[in-house]
C-alpha cells in the first residue's frame, strides 16, 4: 500500500505544502503552517464532499406548486386519508388476508379510472383473469383500469415509464415484487426495501399516487423491515373480524393530515360499502336496558363514535381461579381498573369472573373509555341497569378520581346528535357552550360517586 502523503495547510491563504516550514511562502504570514491527517485510498475513494450536483432550495410560500388532492370517489377513503390522494405519495395498506384490501382499492381504482384519471392496478399475487372475477362481482367490469400482473420491479418501471404517469398506482403486494439488482427471495428485507425505494423514487418524481399493500404478521404487525413504514408517507391498517360485518381502515402516519383518522366500511355483496354514521352500526340492538351495559362516545381522529360496551360478572362458587377475558380493550388496563374499584369503593371482584366485550369487534385505545367500563362493571356487579339515553367518559386515576379528557364537547353533541339526553363525566368544562341543550351533563369527580349513583338511590 502506498504511504500516504503529508499535507501542511496555511491557515491564512489555505496555501498547500508537502513540507512544514516556518514562513508561508505565499502570504509571508509566520507559524500558520499545519499538518492535515494524512489522506488514505479508502476516504479519497469515499469522499463525497465534492463531485455532486447542485441542489436547488425553494421557499416555502412558492405559489406555483401546490398540491391539489384527488379524490378516490369513496368518502370514507378520502376521509382516512386526510382529504384525498396528494400527488406524489406513498401509501402503505396492511391488513389481515381476507379483509378487503385488494377490494377496496379495486373499487378506489375504479372510480379514479371513471373520473378521467388513470389508474394502474398490478397485481403480484393473482393473475388478471381472477382480478376480472373480483370486478365483475363488484359491476365494475367496465372501468378502465390499466390491469397487470407482474412481480419484477425492472419490467413494471420500464412500463411505466414510456406511458403518461398515473394518477393511481396500486402495487399488490410489496412483498412479491422482486429486483434482480439485489440477491434473495422475493419477501426478504433487502427485498423489501429496495423495491420499495424504486418505487416510491418513480412515485416522486412523476407526481403519481402509489399505493403498496403489504403483508401482516400473526400479531397484525406489517411484515418486512420498519423501515419500511418511515419510507412512505401515509401508513394505513384495515381492521376488522371476518366474521362482522364492519370494516375499519384506521390511519397510523399520514404526512399530509390528522393521525387516527378512520374510515368505517361494512362488507356487502357488492364490495365495501360505505358506513356514514358508524354509531348507529355499533349501537344496533339496543331496545331495552340490561345490567353490564354502557355506551361510550370515542374519539377516533375527528370523528366521534358512540359504542357499546358490555361486562359480565360471573361468582364463583368453588374457590376456582376466577378469569378474566376482554375482547376490544386493553388487559392491564382492565386488571387496573378492578384493582382501583375495590381499593378506593370496596367492591369485591376477587371471587368473581369478569368479562368485557366492545360490541361490534370495535378496538379502544381511548383512555376516556375508563368510566364507561367502570360504570358497566359496577352494573353487572350490582345487577342494575344504567340509564337508558346516557354516555359515560372520563379517565381514572389509581386514586379513583375522574379526570378530564379531550374533546369533551364533541362527544356530546354526537350523544345529542342520536338522541341521548344524559352525559356522565367529569366537570372540565364541556357542559358549557359546546354541549347542546338537549344534553343534560351531570359531573362525576370521584369514583365512588359513580358507585353511589348506580348503587345507591339516585
Amino acid at each position: 500500500m502506498a504511504k500516504p502523503k503529508r499535507r501542511f495547510v496555511c491557515s491564512s491563504c489555505g496555501s498547500v505544502t508537502t513540507r512544514w516550514q516556518g514562513q508561508c511562502v505565499d502570504c509571508g504570514e509566520w507559524n500558520t503552517l499545519s499538518e492535515e491527517a494524512p489522506q488514505t485510498v479508502f476516504s479519497a475513494k469515499h469522499d463525497l464532499s465534492s463531485g455532486g450536483r447542485a441542489i436547488l432550495f425553494e421557499p416555502l410560500d412558492k405559489a406555483d406548486d401546490r398540491l391539489v388532492r384527488r379524490s378516490t370517489g369513496i368518502a370514507e377513503f378520502d376521509r382516512a386519508l386526510g382529504g384525498g390522494l396528494v400527488p406524489g405519495s406513498a401509501i402503505l395498506m396492511g391488513g389481515d388476508p381476507g379483509i378487503g384490501k385488494s377490494t377496496l382499492l379495486l373499487q378506489a381504482s375504479a372510480r379514479v379510472a371513471q373520473a378521467g384519471g388513470l389508474a394502474v392496478y398490478i397485481s403480484g399475487e393473482e393473475a388478471p383473469g381472477q382480478i376480472r372475477l373480483r370486478a365483475e362481482r363488484l359491476g365494475l367490469q367496465s372501468a378502465p383500469i390499466r390491469l397487470a400482473s407482474s412481480t419484477s420491479v425492472r419490467d413494471i418501471l420500464t412500463t411505466l415509464g414510456g406511458m403518461e404517469a398515473p394518477a393511481l398506482l396500486v402495487i399488490d403486494s410489496i412483498q412479491c415484487m422482486h429486483s434482480d439488482q439485489i440477491e434473495g427471495a422475493p419477501g426478504t428485507v433487502s427485498q423489501v426495501r429496495g423495491c420499495a425505494f424504486e418505487l416510491i423514487r418513480y412515485a416522486k418524481e412523476n407526481g403519481a399516487a402509489l399505493v403498496l399493500v403489504g403483508h401482516v404478521t400473526k400479531d397484525g404487525n406489517i411484515a418486512g423491515p420498519r423501515v419500511l413504514e418511515h419510507m412512505v408517507d401515509v401508513v394505513m391498517a384495515f381492521e376488522g373480524e371476518r366474521s362482522h360485518q364492519y370494516r375499519i381502515l384506521r390511519n397510523l402516519k399520514n404526512r399530509f393530515g390528522p393521525v387516527d383518522e378512520i374510515g368505517v366500511f361494512a362488507m356487502a355483496g357488492k364490495g365495501l360499502e360505505e358506513v356514514s354514521n358508524p354509531s348507529m352500526l355499533f349501537l344496533s340492538g339496543r331496545e331495552n336496558p340490561v345490567p353490564g351495559s354502557a355506551v361510550f362516545p370515542a374519539i377516533e381522529g375527528t370523528r366521534p363514535v358512540l359504542v357499546e360496551i358490555q361486562a359480565l360478572i360471573v361468582r364463583l362458587q368453588s374457590g376456582a381461579t376466577p378469569r378474566r377475558a376482554v375482547v376490544g380493550w386493553d388487559n392491564g388496563r382492565l386488571a387496573m381498573l378492578l384493582a382501583v374499584l375495590e381499593a378506593r369503593c370496596g367492591l369485591n371482584f376477587s371471587a368473581c369472573e369478569v368479562y368485557l366485550n366492545v360490541a361490534g369487534g370495535y378496538r379502544l385505545a381511548d383512555p376516556a373509555a375508563d368510566l364507561a367500563v367502570a360504570a358497566a362493571l359496577v352494573s353487572a356487579l350490582a345487577d342494575r341497569p344504567l340509564p337508558a339515553r346516557a354516555i359515560w367518559f372520563g379517565e381514572v386515576s389509581l386514586a379513583g378520581e375522574i379526570r378530564p379528557v379531550a374533546h369533551g364537547g364533541l362527544r356530546l353533541r354526537e350523544g345529542a346528535k342520536l338522541g341521548f339526553e344524559q352525559a356522565y363525566g367529569p366537570d372540565d368544562g364541556a357542559s358549557g357552550g359546546d354541549a347542546p341543550a338537549e344534553m343534560r351533563h351531570r359531573v362525576i369527580n370521584l369514583l365512588p360517586n359513580l358507585v353511589d349513583r348506580i348503587v345507591g338511590d339516585e
